[in-house]
């Protein structure tokens, strides 16, 4: 039986609810490529708003062809030319054409002597299909390449109705009986991901083909903050390693974020001195392992991370405290890594800034202000920087602010 997420999924772009603009913009790119200079496009948001498989629906509206690789599965130069490469030189053979979607780029290793980033560049730059890629966060520093040569094009979270109107079509077709005060919480509690917000109806239903408000009250809130306690809470309230290690199965948090949530509370939690240190120094163990992934990609170490921050830590306790402890994010860290991510997109501005003028970014990230001014008081300097710098949208948005 298939889940709803397959058997739902929009075969046409009219039943892509919230993105209309976003999906207007995309197929015209993908209809004009043999006229225009840039042959990727580089769709972005968060997870469940429609990016993959809007691009399906409108290659079944324009009958092209689907070449799908996850960026995920190959870390080098030789695994992208051979996998994407091959779809790049090949013509389709059951249409009149094809798209070449690079799902998760975000996966994608930055260092330069692997050539990853590279090769898909040069793809690019010879290809004479459409290329899609799509990430979570493109304004990471290694992706600077890519976004020159791509349209940026912003998928965002989507609206709590049109998640509801999404539910509610396929309670209607599934016959499901559920309230419609109901389905609107389910949508609200997915916080803008569609595809979480599908999966919850799907359990909730089940056989029975209903869904109550009790039943909703009763699954857990899928934000952020709820997902990373409750995950928490499976590593400080237990002994059992078994049950630990699947604690962070289901958080959206990355690597660098369980650690600093577990940083932060687990003074809170172990009160014994011999359980803290036990505890610590499997942190420490897995930052090791961590710092040999950064250094030099293997990433088969992060079972090892998982193994050493859950069921490690879980077991550095002698038994487990009873008593309530409300557990929050760390303060200056966390506030330190979220600044990072907001200055990444200066960040690549000033980069491009810096190559045309042959200085350093850093230099450049000192008079970033004189360029926002030109940018706020002067359209046609500003237009001609732009067209020089080929500044996307958003980057143009972020100069005007």
């Amino acid at each position: 039986m298939l889940p709803f997420t397959k058997k739902y999924c929009p075969k046409t772009t009219r039943e892509i609810y919230g993105q209309d603009s976003v999906i207007k913009e995309l197929k015209s790119f993908i209809e004009n490529i043999g006229k225009q200079k840039k042959k990727a496009a580089l769709i972005y948001g968060p997870s469940g708003t429609g990016k993959t498989c809007s691009v399906y629906a409108i290659a079944n509206e324009l009958s092209l062809e689907v070449f799908e690789v996850n960026a995920s599965e190959f870390r080098n130069k030789e695994q992208i030319e051979q996998k994407v490469g091959s779809a790049v030189n090949q013509h389709s053979l059951f249409s009149k054409g094809k798209i070449i979607l690079v799902d998760e780029i975000d996966g994608l290793s930055g260092k330069e002597d692997r050539g990853g980033i590279q090769a898909l560049y040069d793809l690019i730059e010879k290809t004479t299909f459409p290329i899609i890629l799509t990430a979570t966060n493109p304004w990471d520093a290694k992706f600077s390449t890519l976004r020159n040569k791509s349209v940026l094009i912003e998928f965002k979270p989507m609206g709590y109705l049109d998640i509801f109107s999404v539910l509610k079509h396929i309670c209607d077709k599934e016959k499901i009986k559920a309230d419609e005060d109901a389905l609107k919480i389910l949508a609200r509690r997915a916080g803008g991901d569609c595809r979480a917000a599908v999966n919850n109806l799907d359990a909730l239903a089940g056989e029975k083909k209903t869904v109550t408000k009790e039943e909703i009250d009763e699954l857990s809130e899928r934000d952020r903050e709820e997902s990373i306690i409750n995950a928490l809470m499976k590593i400080f309230k237990t002994t059992d390693p078994k049950l630990a290690i699947t604690a962070f199965d289901n958080v959206k948090e990355d690597v660098g974020e369980q650690f600093l949530w577990l940083d932060e509370n687990l003074p809170l939690e172990y009160e014994k001195p011999a359980d803290l240190a036990r505890a610590y120094d499997k942190l420490s163990k897995a930052d090791v392992f961590n710092r040999r992934i950064k250094r030099w990609q293997h990433w088969r170490f992060l079972v090892y991370i998982n193994a050493l921050i859950t069921a490690g830590v879980a077991v550095s306790k002698d038994e487990k405290y009873h008593k309530f402890v409300q557990y929050k994010p760390t303060g200056r860290l966390l506030k330190l890594w979220w600044a990072k991510q907001k200055s990444l997109k200066k960040k690549a501005i000033a980069s491009k800034i810096a190559e045309r003028t042959h200085s350093s970014a850093r230099e450049v990230l000192k008079d970033i202000e004189y360029f926002k001014v030109i940018f706020r008081k002067n359209k046609e300097m500003a237009k001609e920087i732009a067209d020089e710098l080929n500044l996307d949208k958003e980057e143009i948005l972020w100069l005007k602010k």
